[in-house]
């Protein structure tokens, strides 16, 4: 739930502590992901979403997040589950290692443009050709609450969507095209778009957009340029 870079410090003190609440879509899943396929869980936090693939029948999960706190309550809570700290990029694992990644709720803890980019591109990198990234995430609201502090916020950090919440976080909501454009920047294509609504962090509710995206083959991001002669 974390970004590689900056903010980390609410995410190992008062964020570690927090319940998530972003729900998988079981059914979503099932229709684009395999039984067998090797998952990563991206910014898994305390492992809630990696324990739950493994009890659908997801054998060959993994979870990985930036935060130590949330790592070392994921392995308490979760002993069973490979669950593993990484702060950086690369991550520890070969081009093409995983059939599908889940990347939830993880880009509105993150942020800054260059820090989501980077995100969404080494999960291009680790996502085999023909594999897929489920994306799950906070859009623009249309609420009175979210707008003002919006404006309150833009100046701050140069970002209409970024805000700050009481306790110390930072968060930021998308135009649904900026989320759609990271995943083709990243070499995939998106093959379905959901909505519906979701719990926050602070006990309220906001509109979520899930969208399944297919890695598509590496002729199809990079065509050839005219032959020189």
């Amino acid at each position: 739930m974390t970004s590689p870079q900056g903010f980390l410090g609410f995410w190992e003190t008062t964020g570690s502590a927090k319940t998530f609440t972003h729900p998988l879509d079981p059914a979503l899943l099932d229709a684009y992901v395999p039984r067998g396929a090797r998952v990563l869980d991206y910014g898994c936090g305390y492992g809630r979403l990696t324990a739950e693939l493994a009890g659908l029948g997801y054998g060959a999960v993994r979870g990985v997040d930036v935060s130590a706190a949330l790592i070392a309550r994921g392995r308490r809570e979760h002993p069973g589950l490979e669950l593993m700290r990484c702060p950086g990029f690369p991550l520890p694992f070969e081009d093409g290692a995983f059939d599908a990644a889940l990347l939830f709720a993880v880009l509105t803890c993150v942020p800054g443009d260059a820090a989501q980019t980077a995100i969404v591109g080494e999960l291009g990198r680790l996502v085999r050709p023909g594999g897929v990234l489920y994306l799950s995430d906070v859009p623009l609201q249309n609420d009175a609450l979210n707008r003002e502090r919006y404006a309150r916020f833009a100046e701050r950090y140069g970002t209409y969507g970024v805000f700050e919440t009481p306790d110390g976080g930072v968060f930021r909501h998308h135009p649904p095209e900026r989320l759609r454009g990271l995943l083709r920047e990243a070499g995939f294509s998106v093959q379905k778009e959901r909505v519906g609504v979701v719990g926050t962090l602070d006990g309220r509710t906001a509109e979520r957009l899930q969208l399944i995206a297919r890695r598509e083959p590496a002729a199809a991001q990079s065509p050839p340029g005219p032959a020189s002669g």
